[in-house]
C-alpha cells in the first residue's frame, strides 16, 4: 500500500512516516521546507520526499493521502486531492487506526514539557525491558530517532492539543484514547486556534473523557486549570503529585502525595518521596526544576503499568536528554552556548531558572526567537 504524506517534514508527520515505513508501507511525501534533522531521518528510512506542492507529486496515485494540520484549503496538493476524490485522512486518525489499536497508550500532554516527559517515559520503559513503541516531537538521544513501533503492547506518545486537520478541528490527542494520561500543566497557548484558556480546557476535558475506568490521569496538585478540567468529570483514577515548579513549589511532606525533593538547586540531583519515604534517587546531567517535574510525572506514569519507582529512577540516571532541549552546543573562553526549544514565557522562565541555578553569579544572556504562531501574534508580549 502506498501512502503519501502532505507536510511530511513536520515533527509529527515525519515521525508518522517512520512508523508507516516500519509497518511495511511504501511511503512518500511532500513539504515546502525540506531540511535536517527530519529530512535526514526520512532519507535514512528510504522515504522519498518531494519539495513543494506540485500535483505531479501524486503521480502515480497513492492509495491514501495523509494531510498534515499545517495545510489547508488553497494548497495546490490539497485542492488536487479534493478535486480528484482521492482517499485522504489525518495523521492522528491514521495513527489511531493503524498503530494504536489494541495498544496500551501512555500519553504526555500539557502546555509544557510534553516532548521531554514522553522521552523520559519511553526510556524508563525501554530500560526496564518493556520495549515500548513511541512517537515523540523530538529526538530522544537514548533512541536516536523520533518514533518506532516497539515490541510490546505499550506505546508512549506526545499528546498535543493542537487541531487535527483543516477538516477535523478536534485536538490531536482526542484520537489517541490513552489508558495512562499525564497532564503536565495547562496554560493559554496556540492563540491562532484558541480564543481563551477555557477553549483549551474544553479540549483537555474531551481527552479526559476518553480515558477508561481502569486508566489513570496524572497531574500536578494545585494546577488551577487542570483542576477545573477534572471537575467537569473524570471516570478513571487520579494521581496528583506535588510539583517542584513555581513560586510556591510544593515539597513532599505528610500530604500523602508523591513529590520531589531537590538535593541540588539546579535539579541535577533529587529524590522522589512520599510520606517521608524515599522511593528513588536521580543524579543526571539535566538542569532545572521543570525537568524534575517532568521526571516525577514520567516515574508515576511508569508506576501505573508496574514499573517500580526505584527502577524508573535508575533509568533516568542514564537519560541522555532530547535534542534542542537545553542543549550545550559549544564552550569557548568560559562562555557556554545552549540551545533550547522553549517558546512560551513560562517555559522560557523555567529554562532560565535552571541555568541560573547551575551557574550562580554568572552573567546570563538570552536570545529569544518568536517562532510559534502565538509568539508571532504578540499574545505573550507583556509576559515576556
Amino acid at each position: 500500500m502506498h501512502l503519501h504524506i502532505l507536510g511530511i517534514c513536520g515533527t509529527f508527520m515525519g515521525s508518522l512516516a517512520l512508523l508507516a515505513r516500519e509497518k511495511g508501507y511504501r511511503v512518500t511525501g511532500s513539504d515546502a521546507n525540506v531540511y535536517p534533522p527530519m529530512s535526514t531521518q526520512l532519507a535514512e528510512a528510504g522515504i522519498q520526499v518531494s519539495e513543494g506542492w506540485q500535483p505531479s507529486h501524486l503521480d502515480p496515485q497513492p492509495d491514501l493521502v495523509i494531510i498534515g494540520n499545517a495545510l489547508g484549503r488553497g494548497n495546490p496538493l490539497v485542492e488536487h486531492v479534493l478535486d480528484r476524490g482521492l482517499p485522504y485522512t489525518s495523521g492522528p486518525q491514521w495513527l489511531a487506526e493503524h498503530v494504536l489499536q489494541d495498544r496500551w497508550v501512555l500519553a504526555a500532554s500539557g502546555t509544557h514539557g510534553k516532548t521531554t516527559t514522553s522521552s523520559m517515559l519511553a526510556w524508563i520503559l525501554e530500560f526496564n525491558g518493556l520495549a515500548p513503541g513511541y512517537l515523540i516531537g523530538g529526538v530522544p538521544r537514548n533512541f536516536g530517532m523520533s518514533a518506532r513501533l516497539g515490541d510490546s503492547s505499550f506505546f508512549v506518545i506526545e499528546a498535543d492539543e493542537y487541531d487535527t486537520a483543516f477538516f477535523d478541528k478536534r485536538s490531536k490527542f482526542v484520537h489517541y484514547r490513552p489508558r495512562t494520561l499525564i497532564i503536565n500543566n495547562i496554560e493559554f497557548d496556540h492563540a491562532d486556534i484558541f480564543d481563551s484558556l477555557a477553549d483549551i480546557e474544553r479540549q483537555f476535558h474531551h481527552v479526559v473523557r476518553t480515558v477508561p475506568g481502569m486508566g489513570q490521569v496524572l497531574y500536578p496538585s494545585g494546577d488551577a486549570a487542570t483542576e477545573r478540567v477534572l471537575a467537569k468529570g473524570c471516570w478513571s483514577s487520579r494521581q496528583p503529585f506535588l510539583s517542584p515548579v513555581g513560586e510556591e513549589a510544593a515539597r513532599p511532606g505528610d500530604s500523602g502525595l508523591p513529590g520531589a525533593r531537590l538535593l541540588k538547586a539546579d535539579g541535577s540531583e533529587f529524590v522522589i518521596e512520599s510520606d517521608g519515604e524515599i522511593l528513588g534517587e536521580v543524579r543526571w546531567s539535566l538542569k532545572g526544576r521543570h525537568n524534575v517535574h517532568n521526571a516525577l510525572a514520567a516515574v508515576l506514569a511508569a508506576r501505573h503499568i508496574g514499573v517500580r519507582e526505584q527502577h524508573a529512577c535508575q533509568a533516568l540516571c542514564q537519560f541522555a536528554g532530547v535534542a534542542r532541549r537545553l542543549d550545550a552546543l559549544a564552550e569557548r573562553n568560559g562562555v557556554v552556548i545552549y540551545d533550547d526549544f522553549a517558546h512560551h514565557p513560562t517555559a522560557i522562565a523555567s529554562t532560565l531558572e535552571g541555568l541560573r541555578a547551575a551557574f550562580p553569579g554568572e552573567r546570563l544572556l538570552a536570545i529569544i526567537e518568536p517562532r510559534s504562531n502565538t509568539m508571532k501574534m504578540g499574545v505573550h508580549r507583556q509576559a515576556l
